[in-house]
């Protein structure tokens, strides 16, 4: 007995809901890849320590400003002078006021390089500063 017939079967054309769910999975990578892009750190840097030290939450545009241990600041992996930190501060303000700054200071770095990125946040208004330190390895 055939129970089949000899019709065939219709043709399904696209599957619609297959694509929509890879393009969603997808969609959730590179949103998750993009946010931990955006959390930028000098692998180079070793941080001073703190007993209070805490990892705190991080702030969706926070700028963070890397010096290392010769004075040189980093910002999203880009070696920057005095005055190109100022313009881009400066810039940064002017859309953002309020903008919080990170400043991640290598250990050995003299304090006047400290003092020095103070300084430009300072004169571009930014008072919304913190520091970067680690916890104290036991």
């Amino acid at each position: 007995m055939n129970f089949r017939g000899k019709t065939k079967p219709p043709n399904t054309g696209f599957q619609l809901a297959p694509m929509i769910d890879i393009m969603f999975l997808l969609l959730c990578f590179f949103i998750a890849a993009q946010i931990y892009a955006q959390w930028e750190t000098e692998i180079d840097i070793k941080l001073p320590t703190a007993e209070t030290g805490e990892i705190p939450d991080r702030l969706p545009s926070e700028i963070i400003v890397n010096v290392r241990a010769d004075g040189v600041t980093v910002v999203n992996q880009r070696q920057l002078a005095h005055d190109g930190l100022l313009n881009l501060l400066g810039r940064v303000v002017e859309i953002y006021p309020g903008q919080p700054v990170l400043i991640r200071a290598d250990k050995r770095t003299p304090y006047e390089h400290v003092i020095g990125v103070l300084d430009l946040c300072r004169q571009v208004d930014i008072w919304n500063i913190s520091f970067a330190t680690s916890t104290v390895e036991e």
